[in-house]
């Protein structure tokens, strides 16, 4: 039986994946999460496949899901604050305003030998655009430390996050971290065609 794995240690990405219902373990990827392009499509594809192959070469009859998620506003890529005040000023910068998150997935397959097969990759973008914001809501925010470690420093997912929300377009799980419809789908032809049970 072919193990499903999941390269993240996201309790998000942990919390999408088992709505599949289909069993899976965690191995977080260890590599370090730096490119030098500034494509947002190329950027997370580039860092989920490292991440799906990191785990991968020390596996065998598994396929391996990679995932990279970040926010970009006005062609700048928005990371993970390194501390509140930078927290608190991406938040005033996405305030009012729209802005775009890509996550990149790769499923990599490695046969019973430990050979990595053709990785499937793709990306899904959501548009996002925020409430303009007061200075009370991203204060309290920030203070919960929730954003410390989300790209874009905000979960929609969140007390607050939800509420900064004004509407979306696309994928709403993929502003969470992992586009669950496509995962399903991709997943489900990876294994018509090599014809994988999974555990």
């Amino acid at each position: 039986m072919t193990q499903l794995i999941l390269a993240s240690q996201s309790p998000r990405r942990k919390a999408l994946l088992q709505k599949l219902g289909i069993p899976f373990e965690i191995q977080p990827s260890t590599i370090n999460e730096y490119s030098l392009t500034t494509d947002p499509t190329n950027l997370v594809k580039e860092l989920s496949l490292a991440k799906a192959k990191d785990v991968a070469m020390n596996c065998s009859d598994a396929i391996v899901i990679g995932a990279d998620t970040i926010v970009v506003h006005n062609n700048d890529i928005l990371g993970k604050p390194t501390n509140e005040q930078e927290a608190a000023q991406i938040l005033a910068r996405l305030s009012g305003n729209h802005h775009q998150v890509y996550t990149g997935v790769c499923l990599q397959y490695v046969d019973r030998q430990g050979a990595l097969q053709e990785p499937v990759l793709f990306h899904e973008l959501t548009k996002v655009w925020f409430q303009a914001l007061s200075t009370y809501p991203i204060h309290n925010y920030v203070s919960s430390g929730l954003p410390m470690d989300k790209a874009g420093a905000y979960g929609i997912q969140d007390k607050w996050g939800a509420i900064f929300v004004k509407k979306i377009k696309g994928d709403f799980y993929n502003i969470v971290g992992l586009p669950l419809s496509r995962c399903y789908l991709e997943l489900s032809s990876l294994k018509e065609r090599y014809k994988l049970k999974l555990q």
